[in-house]
This record gives C-alpha cells, sequence and structure tokens, in this order.
C-alpha cells in the first residue's frame, strides 16, 4: 500500500473507533447550545427580567462552581457565553482527552501497532495520522456548538467564536491526552494521567472563579482560558494564541517521545516482574476490584474534592436574603429550591446523582473492556459461569455506588459543618442516599445494553445519562409540558435534605433497574460472547 493510501487509512480508522462517541458529543453540544439560548429568551424575554436574573445571580459563588464568571448576563449572547462556554468547555476538556488516548494508544495495547509498523509508515506518521482523526471529531463538535447557537437566532460571526472557544479546549486536552499516552505504558494509566490533569485544571478554575483574591489562577488553567476569550462582550483572540500554543507545545513533546521509545511501553516504565500478590483473586467480583481499583481511586477522589468545596459552599443562599421572586427564579435557573443551606445541599447533590450515574455506566463499560479484550473466554473456561460473573460485576458496581454516595454525604457535611451551615449529619446522609435509586436504575440499563448490544454499551449507558440530565436542567427552560419533564428520572429526584424524600418515585426507579438486571442476567447467558 502507498504511504499516503496508509496514512488516510489510519487517520479514517482513528475516526472511525471514535465515532459514536464523537457524534454523541456533537449531538449534545448543539442541542445544550440551542436549548440554551432559546431556554433564555423564553424564561426572560424582557430588560427587567434579564436584570433582576443577573442581579441576583451574577457575583454567586454557588452558580459560579458550575458555570463560571458571567460577562454580561443582559443579552442573549453573554448568557449563552456563560453557560454555553462554561459547561461545554468541560465536556470538551473530557472528549479531548479519551479521543486523544484511544487513537494513540488504543492500537498499542491491542497488538496492532506492529503490524502497521512493518509497514511503509514510520511512528511519526502514525502519530500523525491518529491526529487527523481526532482533529476531524474536533472540527465536528465546533460545528454542532456553532450550529446549535445559530439555529437559536444568534449572530453567525459571535457564535463561530464562541464555538471555536469550546473546539480549542478540546484540543488543548487532546494535546494532555496524546502527551499521557506516550508517557503511561498502557491505555488505562494514560487515561488516568489525563483525567488527573483535567481534574486539577478544573479544581483551579472553581477556586478562581469563587475566591475573588485568586482570580489571577484563571490563567493557569485551559478551562481560565476559555473563560478570558469571553464571545458576546469584550472578545479576546489573543488568548487564542495562548490555547494554540499549549497544544503544539503538548503535541510536539508527545510526537518526540513517539518517535523514540518502543512500542508498548512509555517513559514511566512499568516493572517485569513484581512478588506474586495473591490478595482479590478469591472470586471473579474480587479479580474485577483488583483490576478497578486505579479507576475506583479517581472516582473516589473526584467525588470528595467536589463533596467538599459544595459543603463550603452551602451556606451560599439563605431564606432572609431571598425574595419570593429569587426563589422562583432560583426553581427556573436549576430546577430546585435553594432557600436554605440545606436547598443548596440538596441542589448540588443532583449533580452527585448524575456523576454516581455515569459511575454506574462505567463499571457496565469496564465489563465490556474485560470482553473486548478477549478474556472472558479464558475466565468462562474455569468454573465460572456467566450469570454469576456478571452478577458480581453488578454487585460490585452497587458496592460502589453506595460508598460514592456515603463519602460525598459525610465529606459534604464535615466541609459544610467547618461554616456553621446547620446542615446536620442524617441531612447529608439523606442527601447521599438520595442518589442511590437513579443509579441504580442506570446501571440496571447499562447492564442491559451490555447484554443486548454489547458494543453499543458505552453509547447507549453514558447517552441515556447525559439526556435524561440534560433535559432535566433544561426542559423546564423551555417551558416544556410537565408530563415531558417526568420522563427523565432525575426530575424524581427530590432536592433532599431540603424537601421530602420520594418513596414511590424512588421504588419505582430501583424496581426498574432490578428488572432491568435480571433481564441482562438472562441475555448474557444466552448470548455469544464478542471481541472488540
Amino acid at each position: 500500500m502507498h504511504a499516503t493510501s496508509a496514512f488516510r487509512a489510519l487517520a479514517r480508522r482513528a475516526w472511525g473507533d471514535g465515532r459514536t462517541r464523537t457524534v454523541s458529543f456533537a449531538l449534545l453540544f448543539g442541542l445544550a447550545a440551542l436549548i440554551q439560548v432559546v431556554g433564555y429568551e423564553h424564561s426572560y424575554p424582557s430588560v427587567a427580567d434579564r436584570t433582576q436574573f443577573a442581579t441576583n445571580f451574577g457575583d454567586n459563588k454557588a452558580i459560579r462552581l458550575f458555570y463560571g464568571v458571567p460577562h454580561d448576563l443582559l443579552t442573549v449572547g453573554g448568557y449563552a457565553a456563560w453557560r454555553v462556554g462554561g459547561v461545554l468547555a468541560i465536556f470538551a476538556a473530557v472528549w479531548g482527552i479519551f479521543a486523544a488516548v484511544r487513537a494513540q494508544r488504543a492500537e498499542e495495547d491491542d497488538g496492532r501497532a506492529e503490524i502497521v509498523l512493518a509497514g511503509p509508515l514510520g511512528r511519526g506518521t502514525v502519530f500523525a495520522a491518529g491526529l487527523v482523526g481526532v482533529g476531524a471529531g474536533a472540527a465536528l463538535l465546533w460545528a454542532a456548538t456553532w450550529l446549535g447557537l445559530v439555529a437559536g437566532g444568534l449572530a453567525a460571526g459571535s457564535s463561530a467564536y464562541l464555538a471555536l472557544e469550546v473546539a480549542a479546549v478540546a484540543a488543548v486536552f487532546v494535546g494532555v491526552g496524546s502527551l499521557a499516552s506516550q508517557l503511561a505504558p498502557s491505555r488505562r494509566l494514560a487515561l488516568g494521567l489525563g483525567t488527573a490533569v483535567f481534574a486539577a485544571a478544573f479544581a483551579l478554575r472553581i477556586v478562581a472563579d469563587t475566591a475573588g483574591s485568586l482570580g489571577w489562577l484563571r490563567w493557569a488553567t485551559p478551562l481560565g482560558w476559555a473563560e478570558e476569550m469571553q464571545p458576546f462582550t469584550e472578545a479576546q483572540p489573543a488568548v487564542l494564541l495562548l490555547m494554540a500554543a499549549a497544544t503544539a507545545a503538548l503535541l510536539v513533546a508527545a510526537a518526540r517521545i513517539a518517535i523514540r521509545r518502543d512500542v508498548g511501553t512509555g517513559l514511566i516504565r512499568s516493572s517485569d516482574s513484581a512478588p506474586p500478590r495473591m490478595r482479590l483473586l478469591s472470586s471473579p467480583a474480587a479479580l474485577a476490584l483488583r483490576g478497578e481499583r486505579g479507576q475506583l481511586t479517581g472516582w473516589f477522589a473526584g467525588i470528595a474534592v467536589y463533596a467538599i468545596l459544595t459543603g463550603l459552599l452551602a451556606d451560599t443562599f439563605s431564606a432572609e436574603n431571598l425574595s419570593r421572586s429569587v426563589r422562583e427564579e432560583l426553581r427556573k435557573f436549576g430546577g430546585a429550591s435553594l432557600i436554605t443551606p440545606k436547598g443548596a445541599l440538596g441542589f448540588y447533590f443532583l449533580f452527585f446523582a448524575f456523576a454516581i450515574s455515569l459511575f454506574a455506566c462505567a463499571q457496565m463499560t469496564a465489563a465490556r473492556h474485560e470482553e473486548a479484550e478477549s478474556r472472558l473466554e479464558t475466565l468462562f473456561a474455569l468454573p465460572v459461569g456467566r450469570r454469576g460473573w456478571l452478577l458480581g460485576r453488578l454487585a460490585l458496581a452497587v458496592a460502589g455506588i453506595v460508598a460514592l454516595a456515603l463519602a460525598a454525604a459525610l465529606l459534604a457535611w464535615a466541609a459544610a459543618a467547618t461554616q456553621s451551615a446547620g446542615i446536620g449529619l442524617v441531612a447529608a446522609l439523606e442527601a447521599g442516599a438520595n442518589t442511590v435509586p437513579a443509579s441504580l436504575l442506570f446501571l440496571g440499563l447499562a447492564a442491559l445494553a451490555f447484554a443486548t448490544v454489547p458494543r453499543a454499551t458505552a453509547g447507549i449507558a453514558y447517552g441515556l445519562v447525559a439526556v435524561a440530565f440534560l433535559w432535566y436542567l433544561f426542559g423546564a427552560l423551555l417551558g416544556a409540558p410537565q408530563w415531558t419533564l417526568d420522563l427523565s428520572p432525575f426530575q424524581h429526584v427530590a432536592p433532599v435534605p431540603a424537601q421530602p424524600f420520594k418513596v414511590p418515585e424512588a421504588l419505582a426507579m430501583v424496581a426498574i433497574g432490578v428488572a432491568a438486571s435480571l433481564a441482562a442476567l438472562a441475555a448474557f447467558r444466552r448470548r455469544d460472547v464478542l471481541g472488540a
């Protein structure tokens, strides 16, 4: 095969391997942009409405925790730059890390890179081909965001600039993921390194946005650079040069390492031998726990950091400082009432319900990864039943869900106690328990997807959670009928402890999750074990 044709084939392969994830993110970006623009115009049609909104929330630290610093809340464009840019930049960073690691490490971990390099292509060319495929995905994210904003009625030029802000963040974290792929000796460790960098960048942005004296930290994180671009207000396109320079530096460093290192290795060396460790080898479920310890540690660390932050900010809203009109705006803004510190905690824990639901999906995606790497054939050749194996994975996921919910509750309570927010331990535990039913529901649905359409497990599982949560957040802004809002499971998660726990709804979600899990056990027993 000619070198040029081989390069094109590799670039198409890099695009094709991640196309499901990329198209899902693109749809998410386009819909989120459209809904935010249309929802703001619908909810705040007059200057008086927008002025009241800006007065109530422009300087609120609790709102900045999720969306960053607003620069203009009196115009549709300024609001879109805040909500769309602030949220989608975070999703773009996550996409960039996963896309880069998939393009740069997956072929090596699967043993196919040696075959490719036996042809007319060198290491640098293979690296560049992977970047071309990932670059096509970043371009699609830019186009989807731009189309969503323009469809909402915003100016095409400024919309393109806002979409470029989001795509630039994706590009920087593509560089992060590419460098992590060369440093780490495996795909899993590369994802861990990239995710750690993202967590640090997000934490810096939160500190910069919520601590006025530390606003300069915004220049220490790509997520802060995105805020400084200020689309629709005082645009600063020079910040793009900083993003471009960071992306180029990361990619050049990654390329130089990729050309020199051995296939299947990284600069961080893994030991070729180690003393035997027999712990967690007593059962397939224990083995799964052994293999997932790093990922579980990452989830616990992330939940811990943001639980502490939410606890510290729980007293941002107080009843004596809020009028009835402001309370109504809060309901419209977040789907929950933030009248008291308990209300704020209940609102924050809705986001924890979303995060822990994603954790549940990650557990079934990990199960699919085991199958794709052809490890299940060997395992099932032993006296291990299919249903027993999947039941063990489900039990491990349930234990993780409960542990994450408990950790979030305890840490948020401890942090809130330092601020004398008046949130008791029982109230915090109720907020944590409130995240469990929805997570169990999505765990069951993810298991059913794994058992019936295994190759689409990740897309279905993550897609259901993302769509349900976005509709919960934005459906009310659009004035959607209540019955359509009720289609989202998150609509039935009360902001506990500010409001009573919804027992019937919780039982219904758990029942659906259990039924889906039982159906998954039956289906998995009958279907063939599939590779990649």
